[in-house]
């Protein structure tokens, strides 16, 4: 009897042991798992969001750079034919650059919201150039008056909407990295206390083998007296 009723306690324990290791194996895989999910969210903060963002800084700062060379040439005198196609020659690189910028842009991931904007954002560059080299031409073709007259009417609202539609698809850029820090601040928060229950379960485990081998030295004692008996 006391055979049976000592199998059946080991059984009962064997049973709970073996229950906490499948609970510590199942937390160890969702850990690796959030670490894994951390390190993906990191790698896309950088890659899909710290460069386009930079990206995005310069083709800023090219369609600011081709607006002051612009007001440059209009406003500093009367240029001759060399001026013009020094003019023409460096919006054309300006205009590569912004280009090749935005390709590298469309690459990376991008919601909903931030490929609606550079869509919008590409018809306004193109309406941007459209105007710019209309505004060279007249300048080129007539005199730097014409060109002053256009630029002054249309040139600079559609520079100045291009500039601001970046600024909007910046903004988009920023909240969505905002986003991404606080879903890894979730991350963070569920591998600590994946690790507190390890910890839990750890103490746990040595809390009922210090009960085992205390049990077990009670029981032989007992036998001990009952054979000295």
């Amino acid at each position: 009897m006391k055979v049976a009723y000592s199998l059946k306690q080991k059984m009962k324990i064997a049973t709970f042991l073996f229950a906490i290791m499948a609970c510590m194996i199942l937390i160890r895989f969702l850990e690796d798992k959030s670490v894994k999910s951390m390190n993906e969210s990191f790698v896309s903060m950088y890659n899909d969001r710290l460069v386009p963002a930079t990206d995005l800084f310069y083709i800023a700062e090219n369609i600011f750079a081709k607006k002051l060379t612009l007001d440059s040439f209009l406003y500093s005198g009367n240029p001759d034919k060399k001026d013009v196609d020094l003019l023409k020659r460096q919006f054309q690189q300006f205009n590569t650059t912004i280009d090749s910028l935005m390709k590298k842009y469309e690459k990376t991931f991008l919601v909903k919201q931030e490929k609606e904007e550079l869509k919008e954002l590409k018809i306004r560059l193109i309406g941007s150039i459209a105007a710019e080299q209309h505004v060279i031409s007249l300048t080129d073709s007539h005199s730097i008056l014409d060109g002053r007259k256009l630029y002054e009417t249309v040139g600079r609202a559609t520079s100045r909407r291009t500039l601001q539609q970046l600024t909007e698809l910046m903004t988009i850029q920023t909240q969505v990295g905002q986003e991404l820090i606080q879903s890894s601040e979730s991350m963070v928060s569920r591998s600590k206390l994946y690790s507190t229950l390890q910890i839990a379960l750890a103490v746990l485990i040595g809390i009922l083998v210090v009960g085992i081998i205390s049990a077990s030295n009670v029981v032989q004692v007992k036998n001990d007296k009952f054979n000295m008996n």
